[in-house]
């Protein structure tokens, strides 16, 4: 019973973490779709649909003058808070997560590294001279929101480790598309802005040195950061990441410290709940204290911005860029080296890369497979990282550009290979018989579940 009550508290953040990011999933499938029926709709208001992102927004404060189309306020400016997510996801797992020691990171890395290259060459050997070349980072991404979605659906069949191995693997594969994005699609530079960006980067980091845990020190000087990364020509969302750097992520006790707070508080609340005349106010801002004790600033931004660009952000940005006029042209051009080099890339390249550099790195002893994790659900996982979607339709406007010949054909491609991957992944894995060792630690867990609830 006391173990019980230790380990849920470890377990409740990643089971929390898991529906959000599966219903995220959900909504975003939603998003994407309904954006494809307006856009093909030739009837009343629908008809005005895809112009509607065309449409200017001017906003003007301090002597700051931006006048940019809503799809660029939705593609360079909220997708920057999707990536404050992403860098301090990456954070947490580097620092506390599967990612805070090599033997554990070991297995994901691998799958991650394979699952980025892979697709990258095939992508090149069919574009290989042509206009097209430069869209090599189309097909490594991988949508962990629709992932998990569909490890969601397969319920308490795929073992704990499997959701934590592609969540960790889809973090490191945000990473490669940061450095991607920062490294190969930059096209010109202002130097002076990068400066005055680096600059602002330089006051947050000191900050971070010098202690300093409110968010309200570190936030409006990221949003300065956003505005010379905007003006310096690299891309505007990379700001997120940076700035999720600079907000502290360890809390603000010691170990020590906080264990003696914990017990005592603890013994203040038992002793509130054994009085008949027990305030449950004061119950509530114990607990309340408790978890500010036990969270990061990092933490707390993360657990208030999730929600937020889970179910608001990532959809409005599929419904923005996912207003596709599907036509006997563009199905046509679903042979090209382009569609070809992204549904290959997304379908055959990633599960094999996942896949193989992950056994590889077994076999010389570098990752161990995790207790319940059979060969299965790792190729399963690297089918599911094939569905590419957020990150994919992202690198296709870098890439080829807004209005560009071939954006109709990759966004379409990515559509396309995004869902013959989730099929394909979600039948694997729910033919995947669930493996002994993971049946008989469920069987413990209801076990316990009867003893303390006869």
């Amino acid at each position: 019973m006391i173990i019980a009550k230790i380990v849920r508290p470890l377990i409740r953040p990643f089971v929390e973490f898991f529906r959000l990011s599966a219903a995220g999933g959900i909504v975003l499938m939603i998003s994407a779709v309904l954006a494809l029926i307006l856009a093909n709709i030739d009837w009343g208001p629908a008809r005005y649909f895809p112009a509607i992102w065309s449409e200017h927004l001017r906003l003007t404060f301090f002597g700051v003058d931006l006048d940019e189309s809503l799809l660029h306020w939705i593609n360079d400016g909220l997708m920057a808070i999707f990536f404050l997510i992403v860098g301090l996801e990456i954070k947490r797992e580097v620092t506390n997560g599967e990612l805070s020691s090599m033997r554990q990171a070991a297995l994901p890395l691998a799958g991650a590294i394979g699952g980025m290259v892979v697709p990258a060459l095939l992508y090149v050997l069919l574009n290989r001279g042509t206009p097209t070349a430069g869209g090599w980072g189309i097909p490594m991404a991988t949508d962990i929101a629709f992932a998990l979605a569909v490890l969601q659906l397969l319920g308490p069949r795929i073992p704990l480790a499997v959701k934590l191995f592609l969540t960790a693997l889809a973090i490191v594969d945000d990473l490669g598309a940061v450095m991607v994005i920062a490294g190969f699609y930059t096209r010109e530079l202002h130097l002076n802005y990068l400066y005055l960006g680096l600059g602002t980067w330089g006051i947050l980091l000191l900050f971070n040195w010098m202690g300093a845990r409110s968010l309200w020190v570190y936030l409006p000087l990221g949003i300065v950061l956003w505005y010379f990364t905007l003006e310096s020509g690299v891309h505007a969302t990379l700001a997120g990441v940076l700035l999720a750097v600079t907000i502290p992520g360890n809390i603000r006790y010691s170990r020590p410290e906080l264990l003696t707070m914990i017990e005592e508080r603890l013994a203040l609340l038992k002793a509130e709940f054994n009085t008949t005349e027990g305030d449950p106010a004061t119950i509530g801002e114990e607990l309340e204290f408790l978890s500010e004790a036990i969270s990061s600033p990092a933490q707390k931004l993360e657990q208030r911005l999730h929600g937020v660009v889970a179910f608001g952000i990532i959809p409005l940005f599929a419904f923005a860029n996912t207003s596709l006029a599907l036509d006997a042209a563009v199905f046509g051009e679903l042979a090209s080296p382009l569609a070809l080099g992204i549904i290959l890339g997304l379908v055959v390249g990633k599960p094999l890369g996942v896949g193989a550099m992950a056994w590889g790195a077994v076999r010389l002893g570098w990752a161990s497979l995790p207790k319940g994790v059979l060969w299965r659900h790792i190729w399963g996982a690297g089918m599911l990282s094939g569905i590419g979607f957020t990150m994919s339709l992202f690198i296709t406007l870098l890439a080829l550009g807004e209005n560009s010949p071939g954006e109709a054909v990759a966004k379409l491609a990515i559509l396309l290979a995004s869902l013959v991957a989730g099929t394909a992944g979600y039948l694997l894995l729910r033919s995947t018989p669930k493996p002994i060792e993971a049946e008989e630690e469920d069987a413990k867990a209801e076990a316990a579940t009867v003893v303390q609830h006869p």
